[in-house]
């Protein structure tokens, strides 16, 4: 709606003259107001339900990486006696007691396949394969056997594990120099 006012300019001869000035002033219903109001409240209401569904999403992930993880310091505890039964196994091989090697190996087959289920995998490593620093943790280097063994791995001295899709334990390996 636009309203018409008189106003009483002075020119610049000091004389007062009536002009007319339209001036646009804005005025809105009722129904325009509440219109303009429920539009913000809309706005503000999904401007926080996005919020909200960032933050049980955000929390819902937190949490599957907490179950997930939840097991990673027990594991780990664990993993020192899996190398026991490893070395164990190779002495029983090499003194030969086969009765009693085998007993062992059914307790270590046991214990590997119960962390299994909760998600541990032995990270492969095998002699020959080529060390990278990012996926190894070389202990040592040696003169290597053969020129063709220079940067590669001579010896796996421990076994690297993963648990699910995260490296709990790198594999310790000796290189070629």
């Amino acid at each position: 709606m636009s309203k018409k006012k008189t106003k009483k300019v002075e020119t610049s001869d000091d004389t007062i003259a009536n002009e007319q000035v339209t001036e646009n002033i804005v005025e809105t219903t009722p129904e325009e107001q509440l219109a303009s109001d429920l539009a913000q409240e809309k706005d503000k209401f999904l401007r926080l339900f996005a919020e909200f569904e960032n933050y049980k999403r955000r929390t819902t992930k937190e949490r599957i990486e907490l179950f997930s993880t939840a097991s990673q310091d027990v594991i780990k505890s664990l993993l020192p006696i899996i190398d026991d039964f490893d070395r164990a196994l190779s002495e029983m091989a090499k003194n030969k007691a086969s009765e009693l090697s085998k007993g062992v190996e059914l307790i270590k087959n046991k214990l590997l396949s119960a962390l299994e289920q909760k998600g541990l995998s032995a990270i492969e490593v095998t002699n020959g394969d080529v060390f990278s620093a990012d996926d190894h943790e070389a202990i040592t280097q040696i003169q290597a056997p053969s020129e063709e063994m220079k940067g590669k791995i001579i010896d796996v001295i421990e076994k690297g594990y993963k648990l699910g899709d995260k490296v709990i334990r790198f594999p310790k390996v000796v290189i070629g120099n």
